[in-house]
């Protein structure tokens, strides 16, 4: 029984909760900013578990559909289901049960974020067989990791989603197709060799001036939010911190080593952190001030 719980948490990835943190992120930078400060706690405790909910789910589904050819890429190789440790039906089973608590945590909202929500699941569900469709999986995660943030609006002022919503949104598809592009830069050769498309193999040689302008693009419509959310200096200490941080990136990555570009994927976690503490501290300032 203990070998198979921790089969599934392999499965769903709370090991490596990686994929949480970079959901969690933006989601909270909606939701600080729909609220002008701290969210209703009932709101938050739902989003933060969705989160967590749905990124597992959002595994599971992923490893159904590579269950073929994960055994064929050195670091997939070892996935339950690519083992045969775990079965396809139970991957999927996993996956709705998880999709449905998450929903049921999302009725507790107004209709129009339960509506969105089903948006979210469509994204989650088919963003994993993307990648033998097209060359950019890669926009089609973006989708799915920044779709919570229309959510969050929706959710904290029960208003269709303002400008705001819609330009961090933009950011957050923007950010999450560089810090994937590094990912898969990271399982490029296995996945020439297998014929799956990515954003890596789509940009080639341009990979990294790719990556820099979309990272470019991520801060410019950050400032834009800041500036349209009355937001101060705080705000913009963290958007400076994340640039330097996004630049060090392009060090980590200058020889396009795999284990280096999976560690400057892994890096964007704190990119995701820095500024949300510089809108915390911004609206935290404001109100006791």
């Amino acid at each position: 029984m203990l070998k198979k719980l921790l089969l599934y948490i392999q499965l769903i990835r709370l090991d490596r909760p990686i994929g949480i943190y970079l959901l969690l992120w933006p989601t909270l930078w909606g939701l600080w900013i729909a609220a002008e400060g701290i969210p209703e706690l009932k709101v938050l405790v739902i989003f933060v578990l969705g989160v967590a909910l749905m990124r597992s789910a959002g595994c599971a589904i992923n490893d159904y559909a590579d269950r073929d050819i994960d055994q064929y890429i050195e670091r997939t190789k070892n996935r339950p289901l690519a083992t045969g440790q775990l079965s396809a039906k139970e991957a999927l089973w996993i996956f709705v049960g998880l999709s449905s608590v998450a929903f049921l945590l999302v009725l507790q909202l107004n209709l129009t974020t339960i509506l969105l929500s089903g948006v979210a699941l469509l994204l989650a569900a088919s963003y994993p067989f993307m990648k033998r469709f097209h060359s950019l999986p890669q926009l089609h995660l973006g989708a799915a990791f920044a779709w919570a943030i229309p959510m969050s609006f929706t959710a904290i002022t029960e208003a269709p989603p303002p400008l705001q919503a819609w330009l961090l949104f933009t950011a957050t598809l923007l950010w999450t197709i560089a810090y994937d592009t590094l990912y898969a830069l990271s399982d490029k050769e296995d996945d020439l060799k297998i014929g799956v498309k990515s954003s890596a193999i789509l940009f080639a040689q341009y990979d990294k001036l790719i990556i820099a302008l979309l990272q470019m693009l991520t801060l410019v419509l950050l400032i834009w939010v800041g500036l349209l959310s009355h937001l101060g200096t705080f705000y913009f200490i963290g958007i400076l911190i994340a640039a330097i941080l996004l630049t060090y990136q392009h060090y980590m990555i200058i020889d396009r080593n795999p284990k280096r570009c999976l560690q400057a994927f892994l890096h964007n976690n704190w990119v995701g952190m820095v500024i949300f503490f510089g809108i915390f501290t911004d609206y935290f300032l404001s109100s006791v001030i």
